[in-house]
């Protein structure tokens, strides 16, 4: 996403903001255009960029300065860049709190509302735009044609929307054409990363409506929820690499108890991403060298034997080493999009938008607020993706035209910005005015297993 998109100024480099000209003029001035509305996105974006720069180099008090016109500009109520602005503020001054008292009270928008949904509110959070829908239909109907002719199917099921994509699943194969009727089961790991959506009920409890629904459907279905520990609820907590060590350690067939009689299904749905990149000592000793959380995660994976894997993310690359001036540009003009999807149909006082923004508020104050092991949003680009799975040894499926039909008829039902497309590696890409937003890819590993001859395409 570009910032001209928001504005006519093009889009800042790193070193065309190193000259702190921007501030020569007096606090009254700065207030005057402020005032006047000449801050548009590109504006906004540059301020972020310069206040970035000199958080870098410890200059407090130029960032204090930039965050003076920040405050001056930014609205919880405003329109999708004051309000993106906001979230960003925020984010700037806890980052700054943490190097020198605030001296000065802003407006930043309140903490990230972080409230226990009901399961019938998470359907609403979940169907108020494509973001995750798109995700579900690209990988449900991938799945269905891998897994079709077979008479029992596992899912290892990674994600945070806690299993609110399979009820269409378990719908779609009790619709399947007359025959023996398709044994369904699937697992989860009893740890989610700590982020929204969060839901007011256990696990234990979703799988429980899981199997009522499946009843209803005549679908044979079982659901296993895999105990990799304690209840982990603080960032601080998942950040340890020992804990890590654990996670990826249950990642094997006797725990997530494979069959050989099933066609196994990996689904990835904005999981990857809280996998630590950093390389580490591999967790193999058959393996020599190192390489990253991420990289081993998927070595496992591969062991598994699984007939498909689907992978869903957000677009973006907020993980690789850079700057935190660079990465606040990359965030601020990625997580535009949202902002102005929910202005297309919703008031500003709206209470599904307020909350749907607070989360993204929540991921933002992560991205800027924080480094190391407390920076658990570290969000990788489709095309970073598609190289990653190559290298651990997958190769990637293309989506039948089937499965392209379903997810146009899904974003027929929203509003007119939100596009598809296929990009060169055979992905999915959910886009907001042409810009990229959520990819969807399927993988196999290039050692097929025995059930691996039937293809997507």
């Amino acid at each position: 996403m570009k910032a001209d998109v928001r504005g006519k100024n093009p889009s800042p480099t790193i070193s065309s903001m190193q000259n702190p000209s921007l501030f020569t003029n007096s606090r009254s001035s700065i207030s005057s255009a402020v005032l006047t509305g000449c801050l548009d996105g590109a504006c906004i974006e540059k301020l972020l960029l310069h206040c970035g720069s000199a958080l870098e180099s410890n200059d407090v008090t130029l960032a204090q300065q930039v965050m003076w016109v920040l405050n001056n500009v930014a609205s919880a109520i405003g329109d999708p860049n004051q309000r993106l602005a906001s979230y960003f503020l925020r984010a700037l001054v806890s980052r700054a709190s943490r190097v020198c008292p605030a001296t000065m009270s802003f407006k930043a928008a309140g903490v990230p509302h972080r409230r226990l949904m009901s399961v019938t509110e998470l359907a609403g959070y979940v169907d108020l735009i494509p973001w995750h829908r798109f995700g579900f239909c690209a990988s449900n109907s991938a799945i269905l044609e891998a897994v079709r002719g077979f008479p029992k199917i596992h899912i290892l099921d990674l994600s945070i929307t806690h299993c609110m994509q399979w009820p269409t699943l378990i719908d779609a194969l009790g619709k399947e054409p007359e025959g023996p009727p398709v044994e369904l089961r699937i697992s989860v790991l009893s740890w989610r990363p700590p982020t929204p959506p969060l839901l007011n009920i256990p696990i234990e409890e979703v799988g429980q409506r899981l199997i009522n629904f499946a009843r209803y459907r005549d679908v044979p279905f079982e659901f296993n929820v895999i105990e990799v520990g304690g209840p982990l609820e603080e960032e601080e907590t998942a950040a340890s690499s020992s804990f890590y060590d654990f996670l990826l350690s249950q990642v094997n067939a006797a725990m997530v108890k494979v069959n050989a009689d099933e066609a196994l299904v990996v689904n990835i749905q904005n999981w990857l991403r809280y996998l630590p990149d950093e390389e580490i000592s591999s967790l193999d000793s058959s393996c020599d060298g190192i390489m990253s959380y991420r990289d081993s995660f998927l070595e496992l994976v591969g062991r598994l034997s699984p007939c498909l894997v689907t992978m869903v993310d957000e677009d973006c690359d907020l993980g690789a080493p850079s700057g935190l001036a660079s990465r606040i540009v990359s965030c601020f003009n990625y997580m535009w999009i949202p902002f102005d999807a929910l202005e297309t149909f919703l008031p500003k006082d709206s209470s599904q938008r307020i909350e749907y923004e607070s989360d993204i508020g929540h991921k933002i104050e992560n991205i800027v607020g924080y480094e190391g092991g407390q920076r658990i949003e570290r969000l990788e680009s489709g095309g970073r993706l598609c190289r990653r799975m190559a290298s651990a040894g997958f190769m990637s499926v293309p989506f039948g035209e089937e499965t392209v039909k379903e997810v146009k008829v899904l974003l027929d039902e929203h509003a007119s910005g939100w596009g598809m497309k296929k990009d060169e590696e055979g992905m999915l890409v959910l886009t907001w005015k042409g810009h990229n937003a959520v990819y969807a890819g399927a993988w196999v590993p290039h050692a097929p297993a025995s059930h691996q001859n039937n293809l997507l395409v």
